[in-house]
């Protein structure tokens, strides 16, 4: 098989020779890594999409227009910070503090490299601030409070829209997670262990994107709808709710809003890393060098596979359009989570095989397609039996309809054909003072 032995249960990542000030000098540096990388990633999405659509991008302030994303940050801070009338203010105030806290606080468990000795020290320390049994559960569960920010500003603006922006993230959450944290079982299942250091130990032969590409590709799809990311955007459809949550939001609690954002999309790609392409250690040909996964060079390796996720979420938004919200939903609800579902079973299957029978690679492959074969039948049979909603009748384009008939106007259908006559039903009747003839004839196209 192409794993390796299961692992324990414990974390691999070695934190005994930290002490405190090696603790707070590692969370000061992954705050300035989310910060920064917010800021470039931003600097980035304009001038990938602009060249996308034949501009240049940002080009003025500080080399290559590097300073734009500093500068509207300061534009931000500098603007007059308006609370609406009808909004619950303390609610209003706290909704952006809660979104933007949490997605920082997933970057702990994130591991960049391997155990590295600090310079003009003694100690050995791995270049994580720290880890556990459960770090992956731990980022998940993170995640789903940092959507209470969303729904909490949607909910406390006192407007319509924001409303709907914060139920539409609420349920989007609650769908795409359900399928993220199904597709990582399959990760847990072949690395015997939720700890993101013991799983990138388990990787040592093969990253985990080849043996389980099914729960990568879901994994990556779940990731884009859960940071609310084009064309998965539908929390703050400008076409449809003006901004979404955040409509009512100015000055720095937007900016917050905007930061969490951008750490989110950072957090779920470093994660998608560690998870899926080996985390910290090199890619082939590089890792044939003897000193490729020692010493400070990992993190090289671990931030040109952050930046290819971070990429595709710009070309996804410069080349896709947004989807309408039924679509999302009924994509998620009815495709992502039952492919989740079955792959997830197909890989419990597997791993039972070679743990517990004596069960040769072609009798697996066999079951494995004999299953898939069966669940197909059930599939087709369910969808022949499913009704099909009966087709509605076109109008007769030789009836004429009034649209003002029930007192409001009432836009041509296809095929009808309309008659103006000031509201007066047919069949009515009139004196000859009253009569109204009709003023104009259209047609529904």
């Amino acid at each position: 098989m192409l794993t390796p032995a299961l692992l324990a249960e414990n974390p691999t990542a070695n934190f005994s020779e930290d002490t405190g000030w090696v603790v707070l000098v590692k969370a000061v540096l992954l705050f300035a890594v989310a910060v920064v990388a917010t800021l470039l990633m931003i600097w980035a999405e304009r001038r990938v999409v602009g060249r996308m659509q034949s501009r240049p991008g940002p080009n003025r302030h500080g080399p290559f227009g590097l300073l734009q994303s500093l500068a509207d940050g300061v534009k931000l801070a500098l603007k007059e910070d308006i609370i609406p009338a009808a909004a619950d203010k303390v609610v209003f105030v706290i909704a952006p503090l809660i979104a933007c806290t949490a997605c920082f606080t997933s970057f702990a468990v994130i591991p960049f490299g391997p155990q590295v000795r600090i310079p003009f020290t003694d100690i050995d320390t791995p270049l994580q601030l720290t880890d556990m049994n459960v770090a992956v559960l731990f980022i998940l569960a993170v995640a789903g409070i940092g959507v209470y920010g969303i729904v909490l500003a949607g909910w406390s603006s006192g407007s319509t829209y924001p409303l709907l922006g914060g139920l539409r993230s609420s349920a989007q959450v609650i769908s795409y997670e359900i399928a993220m944290g199904l597709s990582l079982v399959s990760v847990f299942l072949y690395s015997g262990s939720m700890s993101t250091s013991a799983i990138v130990e388990a990787q040592q032969s093969i990253w985990w994107c080849l043996p389980l590409l099914p729960s990568f590709v879901i994994y990556v799809i779940a990731m884009v709808g859960e940071t609310n990311r084009a064309p998965f955007d539908l929390p703050e459809a400008e076409g449809e709710l003006v901004g979404g949550f955040h409509t009512e939001y100015s000055s720095l609690k937007f900016a917050l809003f905007f930061l969490a954002e951008y750490v989110n999309m950072v957090t779920v790609s470093m994660l998608a890393t560690t998870l899926f392409l080996g985390g910290w250690r090199a890619p082939w040909p590089i890792s044939l060098w003897d000193d490729a996964n020692t010493g400070y060079w990992p993190l090289i390796w671990f931030a040109v596979k952050t930046c290819l996720f971070l990429f595709m979420y710009i070309w996804l938004r410069g080349t896709l359009p947004r989807l309408r919200y039924d679509q999302f939903m009924r994509f998620g609800w009815k495709i992502l989570i039952p492919a989740a579902l079955l792959w997830t079973m197909a890989v419990a299957v597997v791993r039972a095989m070679d743990q517990f029978g004596n069960i040769d690679r072609r009798d697996r492959v066999m079951i494995l397609v004999g299953v898939v074969l069966v669940l197909a039948i059930v599939w087709g049979a369910v969808e022949a039996l499913r009704g099909t909603p009966p087709e509605e009748k076109p109008a007769d384009p030789e009836i004429p309809v009034d649209p003002f008939a029930g007192g409001f106007p009432v836009p041509a259908m296809p095929g009808q054909r309309l008659i103006r006559t000031n509201g007066q039903n047919e069949g009515q009747a009139s004196g000859p003072t009253d009569a109204t003839p009709a003023l104009e004839e259209v047609r529904g196209g």
